[in-house]
């Protein structure tokens, strides 16, 4: 079968490679969709901090079930998968957080993902399909992403929520947030992605901190207060680092977006808030199970987001293009043959 694998950054190549031999606890899956994530395009610029090469790309996916031994699961079945794959045994686990397993082998990071033909996988990480579509299937992970980070901030309904980046994680973490009951604030440099809030998601209130005082329109859109949660979703340093200035008092910052730097910030801004820093990893199968009931429910179209599509074979020649903001790359969905 063939493979698209990113040798170094910024080379892709395609391989023949085995299908492969399944074991127990294992279910081979016919992949059909793959969504191109912002963990996808860091690796190949080489800026994924959990990261080595060469590695198969991908771990948005939506597949078709081959052969499993999962109870409750058929062949010719429609289904995404959990790819946070787990130990079991270590303390995350033993907390019910294997999405940090201190052991962790994530598809597509750690070990080859699924931009390929056939995948194995754990039998565990199946989730079914609930009757959705091969692309509503394949956005299912990175809409669990923000649903996580939402979690995470143990958000109050009629809270003012800041969302700091305006890509699919960002989107879908400002879906979440509204069926929290959140007052969602988009914020981004890329006044296109903050009119898709608008158009797209329905968000009144837009911040670009390039081009407007953020601090002056914040205060006026809280009416003073500022927003006690902020939720970053760039994994860029300098808006992670810029992003505490905009906590109230009393506030909570979560960070879902990654990168290879250190934080810094005022100790005394900080203290003297009583902030709440936290970080969100990943997520869990409650994060899935909520997003396809949010779907199936029609709280959520992630259809929407979907603004390129390519076949398996003309990915390579596309890639490079994906990471050009002028493109206006919401979210890049691959069909496998």
């Amino acid at each position: 079968m063939k493979a698209l694998i990113c040798i170094t950054p910024h080379q892709l190549d395609y391989a023949d490679i085995a299908v492969p031999i399944t074991a127990d606890g294992e279910t081979l899956l016919k992949i059909e969709r793959v969504g191109i994530c912002g963990t996808d395009l860091h690796a190949y610029e080489g800026t994924q901090p959990f990261f080595s090469y060469p590695r198969i790309l991908g771990h948005e996916l939506a597949a078709t079930i081959v052969t499993t031994d999962a109870e409750g699961f058929s062949v010719g079945e429609a289904v995404t998968f959990i790819p946070y794959f787990y130990c079991g045994t270590c303390i995350a686990c033993r907390m019910g957080k294997s999405n940090c397993c201190a052991k962790i082998n994530v598809c597509g990071v750690h070990i080859d993902g699924g931009m390929r033909t056939f995948l194995n996988v754990p039998s565990y990480s199946l989730v079914h399909g609930n009757g959705l579509s091969f692309d509503e299937l394949a956005l299912v992970e990175p809409l669990a992403i923000g649903a996580h980070g939402v979690t995470r901030a143990a958000l109050i309904s009629g809270e003012y929520v800041l969302v700091v980046g305006a890509g699919p994680i960002g989107l879908g973490t400002m879906e979440f947030a509204r069926i929290a009951g959140g007052k969602v604030i988009a914020m981004d440099i890329n006044d296109g992605r903050l009119q898709f809030c608008k158009d797209k998601l329905g968000v009144v209130d837009v911040v670009n901190p390039a081009t407007e005082n953020a601090t002056e329109k914040l205060m006026k859109i809280t009416n003073g207060d500022m927003p006690t949660v902020v939720i970053d979703a760039t994994g860029s340093l300098k808006a992670i680092n810029n992003a505490f200035q905009f906590l109230a008092h009393g506030g909570r910052y979560v960070l879902i977006g990654l990168q290879k730097g250190d934080i810094s910030f005022s100790h005394p801004e900080f203290h003297k808030r009583e902030s709440t820093l936290m970080s969100s990893r990943n997520a869990t199968r409650t994060d899935f199970e909520h997003v396809i009931n949010s779907m199936k429910k029609g709280l959520v179209k992630p259809t929407t987001y979907i603004t390129h599509r390519v076949k398996f074979e003309e990915v390579k020649d596309n890639f490079e293009s994906w990471l050009d903001p002028a493109n206006g790359v919401i979210k890049a969905i691959v069909e496998i043959p």
